[in-house]
C-alpha cells in the first residue's frame, strides 16, 4: 500500500488486501480487476468534473476527458455490437432506473424475474424503487428450475405491460433472449436484458446476446467483465437521447471519469482472444463445481448450470444460507446466502446459497482443483461441527491460494 496513506487507512486496505489474497471468493458477482484497471481508477481523473457528455459539458477542461469517454463508447460499441452507448452509469441498479425512467411513467406495468425465483431488487421488488413505483407482474421457473417461457407470453397478453424486462441475478441456466424478444413485440412492450452477471459470456459468444432482440440492454462491468465498479446501458439508436437525457440529467451529475477509464481498460482487455479463453474456463469450472456437489449431496437448483453460477439449496442438510455462508467464511471461502425459487424464508434469511466461479477462474484454478474445492465446501456444510474438517479445509485453502497468488505486485 501506499507509504502515504494514513496509518489507520493503510492498516484497514492491508487488511483487504490479505483477506483476498488468503481466500477463494465464490461471490458471483465479484471478481479481480487487473493491476491495469486499478491503476486506471486511482488516476487523476478523480479530480475532474464533467458533467454532460463529451463535446457537450457543463464545465471547461475536459479535453482530455473527452477523449478517455468516447474511447470508452468505442470499445464497448465493438465488444457488444452495440449501436448506441452510454458508460457514465455509476451502478448496475442506477442504469436500470435510468432506463425506466427514460420509458416509464410511475404506476406502469413491468413484468419480470420473482427475486426468489433468480430476479435482481431492481426488477420490482417491493422494497426497491421499481417495485414502489411501478406495478409489477412476476414470473417466476417450472418445477425444473427453468424459466417457463410460455408462462412469460401469458402474462404479456393478460397484463399489457409497458415493459418486459428478462435477465436474472441468480438464474443458473441460459436465457432465451430472442423468445423474450418476441413476446414483448407481440405485446408493444420495452424488452430491457439486464445481462449484468453474464455480460462476459455474452460478448465471448457464449451466451446468446440481446442486443438483436431487446430494446435496451443494462450490466454492470465487474463480475464477468472483470472491469471497475460500474454500469453501462446499451441501446438501439432510436432510444439513445432519451437513454443519454434518462441518466445525465435525470438521475446523475458529475460521471466519475476515473471509472470510466477504468471501464475503457476493461473492454480492452475483453478484447482480446485471452479473454475468451478465460470465459471458456469460468464456465467449465462451474459445471465441474455444480457436479461435485450434486455428488457429495448438495442439492443444486434447476439441477446445474450453463453459464458461471450455481444456486443451492442448504435447508436439506439441516442449515439456512445464513450458516452456511459463517461456515465457509471461517474456513477462508466467500459465497453468499440467497433466496431459491419458492423460498419460504425471508431475503436476509434465505433458505440457499449463490456460488461463482469468475474470481476463483482469475486466480487460475482449472477443473482439478476447483473438484477438490467443491469437495471441501461440501465437507465443511455437512459436517459443520467437525473441528478435525473444518482445520483440514482451512489448510486445503491456503494451499490453493499460495498456488493461485493474486495481486503479489501490490505492497
Amino acid at each position: 500500500m501506499p507509504a502515504r496513506l494514513d496509518p489507520k487507512l493503510r492498516r484497514l486496505l492491508e487488511a483487504e488486501l490479505d483477506r483476498q489474497r488468503h481466500g477463494l471468493t465464490l461471490i458471483a458477482s465479484e471478481n479481480y480487476a487487473s493491476l491495469a484497471v486499478l491503476q486506471a481508477v486511482g488516476s487523476v481523473l478523480t479530480n475532474k468534473y464533467s458533467e454532460g457528455y463529451p463535446g457537450k459539458r457543463y464545465y471547461g477542461g475536459n479535453q482530455v476527458i473527452d477523449k478517455v469517454e468516447l474511447l470508452a463508447i468505442d470499445r464497448v460499441k465493438k465488444l457488444f455490437g452495440a449501436e448506441h452507448a452510454n458508460v457514465q452509469p455509476h451502478a448496475g441498479a442506477i442504469a436500470n432506473v435510468a432506463v425506466f425512467l427514460a420509458f416509464l411513467k410511475p404506476g406502469d406495468k413491468i413484468l419480470s424475474m420473482s427475486l426468489d425465483a433468480g430476479g435482481h431488487l431492481t426488477h420490482g421488488f417491493r422494497r426497491n424503487i421499481s417495485g414502489q413505483y411501478f406495478k409489477i407482474i412476476h414470473y417466476g421457473v417450472n418445477a425444473r428450475g427453468y424459466i417457463d417461457y410460455d408462462e412469460v407470453a401469458r402474462l404479456a397478453r393478460k397484463h399489457r405491460p409497458k415493459m418486459i424486462i428478462s435477465g436474472a441475478s441468480a438464474y443458473p441456466r441460459a436465457i432465451d433472449f430472442k423468445k423474450f424478444g418476441a413476446i414483448a413485440k407481440r405485446v408493444g412492450a420495452i424488452h430491457l436484458a439486464d445481462i449484468a452477471h453474464i455480460a462476459g459470456l455474452v460478448v465471448t459468444g457464449l451466451h446468446q446476446s440481446p442486443i438483436p432482440y431487446a430494446d435496451v440492454v443494462t450490466t454492470t462491468t465487474h463480475k464477468t467483465l472483470r472491469g471497475p465498479r460500474g454500469a453501462i446501458i446499451l441501446c438501439k439508436k432510436e432510444h439513445a437521447t432519451a437513454i443519454d437525457k434518462a441518466v445525465m440529467p435525470g438521475l446523475q451529475g458529475g460521471p466519475l471519469d476515473h471509472v470510466i477509464a477504468g471501464k475503457a481498460q476493461a473492454f480492452y482487455e475483453a478484447l482480446r482472444p485471452s479473454f475468451k479463453k478465460y470465459q471458456r474456463q469460468v464456465i467449465a469450472n462451474a459445471k465441474v463445481l455444480a457436479d461435485t456437489l450434486q455428488q457429495h449431496g448438495i442439492k443444486l437448483c434447476a439441477g446445474g448450470t450453463d453459464n458461471h453460477l450455481i444456486l443451492a439449496d442448504v435447508t436439506p442438510l439441516g442449515i439456512t444460507g445464513v450458516v452456511a455462508e459463517h461456515l465457509l467464511e471461517e474456513v477462508g471461502i466467500y459465497i453468499n446466502k440467497n433466496m431459491i425459487p419458492g423460498d419460504p424464508r425471508k431475503p436476509l434469511d434465505p433458505s440457499g446459497i449463490r456460488l461463482g466461479t469468475p474470481a476463483i477462474t482469475t486466480r487460475g484454478l482449472t477443473e482439478p482443483e476447483v473438484a477438490w474445492l467443491g469437495l471441501l465446501i461440501a465437507a465443511r456444510l455437512r459436517s459443520p461441527h467437525d473441528r478435525a474438517i473444518k482445520h483440514q479445509i482451512t489448510r486445503a485453502v491456503a494451499t490453493l491460494t499460495r498456488r493461485h497468488p493474486i495481486y503479489q505486485e501490490l505492497r
